[in-house]
């Protein structure tokens, strides 16, 4: 995988030239080595995209985001083929057990409350919340039956953005999370595919017509990465502006710590995910979670 994040705005077309993303705006041409890139984000739904370009960038494991005339992600550009070996791996998914499934759940959900809390800790909020989520840690049952992931997202958010804060409402904060969660998603959904999995087939989410539902069970440890960033660069402000895209963008292209070490974004997708694999697998017991602090490359 590349480690280029490349937004695309003004466009008209979009091509393949000699292994080249070749980008055609106002006459002239740049051209970016598909090998090089990780996500590509094409942000005007006039743009046209050649077939070849369309094929060599999929072949690529390339994140392909394509968005509307809203400015939000809207399709997503998967191959058909992740893997060598992915009707095993698939196989092997429709049949992983319940027992392990509930055990995952939890673990995710401990771990998305400890990034909840180190974002918290940062940003100097109550220490009585702080607390009270770490109790929740303490509660947690196999597949959450008691819901402290629930509980801990209300108490959660409403200390970072305010009691008035409702998670949906149409106002720049809601705005700037949906963005930065879906390139998260996206990028995820083609690690997930390039490692011979289903992304439609979770661990706990189980949405009959929501083709990511194991990609949102991943995504859970990672969005305190992004509601961080909303938080310390946009709640200051009134509209959700073309330089906060960039940015929730190029928070893919950080590093985190995880299993003591830092890695890209993608990489520790990579060693989580791995991880889960080799414990459905009976292959090793250890879980391996990302830390929510970012880190230059």
């Amino acid at each position: 995988m590349g480690h280029r994040v490349i937004y695309v705005e003004k466009c008209e077309h979009l091509k393949l030239y000699l292994d080249n993303l070749k980008v055609e705006i106002n006459g002239n041409d740049i051209l970016f080595p598909i090998s090089d890139i990780q996500i590509l984000v094409i942000d005007n739904y006039k743009s046209n995209m050649s077939v070849p370009l369309i094929n060599k960038l999929t072949e690529n494991n390339v994140c392909t985001i394509l968005c509307g005339i809203d400015h939000f992600p809207k399709s997503y550009l998967l191959p058909m083929n992740g893997h060598f070996s992915s009707s095993g791996n698939i196989e092997k998914q429709i049949h992983w057990e319940n027992e392990k499934k509930d055990y995952i759940h939890q673990e995710i959900v401990r771990c998305k409350i400890l990034n909840q809390i180190e974002i918290l800790k940062q940003n100097e909020k109550n220490f009585e919340v702080i607390k009270k989520l770490y109790n929740f840690t303490d509660d947690l049952l196999p597949g959450d039956i008691t819901n402290r992931e629930g509980l801990a997202a209300k108490m959660y958010f409403r200390e970072l953005y305010g009691d008035n804060f409702i998670r949906f409402d149409e106002d720049v904060i809601n705005a700037g999370l949906n963005y930065g969660y879906s390139i998260f998603r996206s990028l995820i959904t083609s690690i997930i595919v390039a490692k011979g999995y289903l992304p439609n087939l979770g661990i706990f989410h189980k949405g009959k017509q929501n083709m990511f539902n194991l990609s949102d069970d991943i995504i859970e440890v990672f969005r305190p990465i992004v509601d961080n960033y909303v938080y310390t660069e946009m709640r200051e402000d009134l509209f959700f502006k073309k330089e906060h895209k960039e940015a929730l963008i190029q928070l893919t292209n950080k590093r985190v710590v995880i299993d003591d070490r830092k890695q890209t974004v993608a990489n520790a997708i990579n060693v989580m995910l791995d991880s889960i694999f080799r414990y459905f697998d009976d292959v090793d017991t250890k879980l391996l979670f990302p830390l929510p602090i970012l880190y230059d490359l």
